[in-house]
């Protein structure tokens, strides 16, 4: 119980908040997934205006449905545009995992749509952005749906590594910044559970059902590990110490309050992300870039430098 405590303190806060920092550049997409629900992403061009080169920008568990956190709390778009890589950022998904889910969540609220805590139909965000969400991008800018790239942070870094693993064709670059990469380990299902029902009481059976239900296992990175060495993805894996840095500088209790949070967190997100990495390593698979600086909390500074320290290396691999 030590461990399970910190550990859903930590899930269920994944950073400090911020006013959303509106990016006109940005262009409104809309694509209807599969229960009929008109979901919103963000497309930022690449410089040069190619439409072969695509990266997927996935947010961490308590994603809004204004805008993507990555474009709320950093200028990571203007670097990737920069480096004429087009940019798409699903809006929304608080608490998904990106996942196809299977059922709704029932139990507690009422908000009657596909997003919130009362669903009336169960997320189908896996379905959305391996197949509705690259269509609409082909038809509406000729986006190429092969060989793109996704990366996320602490949940949608787990979600990007199970895109690649699942869907090698659409992603051949996957990138991990502070994930829960072992969901199988001890504690963390649980963890899990307690920090959905605090971040507006999802059900956390309605996503992959029970503990031991076999769906569990194949949304853990662990395990599906082997799927990634078998299609050749190349992998960016990162993790911070939870020691802070240049980048925590608390100037009030609340700022305190949220480092020391993002500590904890941090360094739970590092015993998942080691474990992973030595996984690899006993499958024998080095197609990986791994970035573990010596400090660095769960926040968004920190990710945004782990975005602008694999753009050089993502751009060899996200060629359409």
């Amino acid at each position: 119980m030590s461990l399970l405590l910190p550990l859903c303190v930590a899930l269920s806060s994944n950073a400090p908040t911020a006013e959303a920092a509106f990016n006109p550049t940005g262009i409104d997409v809309w694509a209807r997934d599969a229960n009929g629900f008109n979901l919103k992403s963000r497309v930022f061009r690449a410089r040069d205006g190619n439409t072969s080169r695509v990266v997927y920008a996935l947010d961490g568990l308590r994603a809004r449905n204004d805008l993507n956190g990555w474009e709320i709390d950093t200028n990571v778009a203007e670097a990737l545009v920069n480096a004429n890589i087009n940019v798409v950022m699903p809006v929304g998904g608080e608490n998904s995992f990106y996942s196809d889910w299977i059922a709704p969540s029932n139990a507690f609220g009422s908000s009657g749509s596909s997003s919130g805590s009362s669903q009336t139909a169960p997320y189908r965000w896996e379905t959305f952005i391996t197949n509705q969400l690259p269509a609409q991008l082909a038809a509406q800018f000729g986006f190429s749906r092969h060989n793109n790239g996704v990366f996320g942070l602490s949940m949608g870094g787990s979600a990007a590594l199970m895109f690649a693993a699942y869907y090698p064709q659409q992603f051949s670059y996957a990138g991990s910044f502070s994930g829960y990469l072992n969901v199988s380990a001890p504690g963390m299902k649980e963890a899990m559970r307690l920090a959905m029902l605090s971040q507006n009481g999802y059900n956390i059976d309605a996503m992959w059902g029970p503990p031991w239900d076999p769906r569990w296992l194949r949304n853990d990175p662990f395990v599906f590990a082997p799927r990634l060495r078998d299609n050749g993805t190349r992998l960016y894996i990162a993790s911070g110490s939870g020691i802070p840095g240049v980048h925590d500088q608390p100037r009030s209790l609340i700022d305190v309050y949220n480092t020391a949070n993002g500590m904890g967190l941090e360094a739970i997100s590092l015993i998942n992300t080691k474990a992973f990495q030595l996984r690899l390593a006993t499958l024998g698979y080095g197609n990986v870039v791994y970035d573990f600086p010596p400090v660095g909390t769960h926040s968004w500074p920190w990710w945004a430098d782990n975005v602008y320290r694999m753009i050089p290396d993502m751009s060899n691999y996200i060629n359409g």
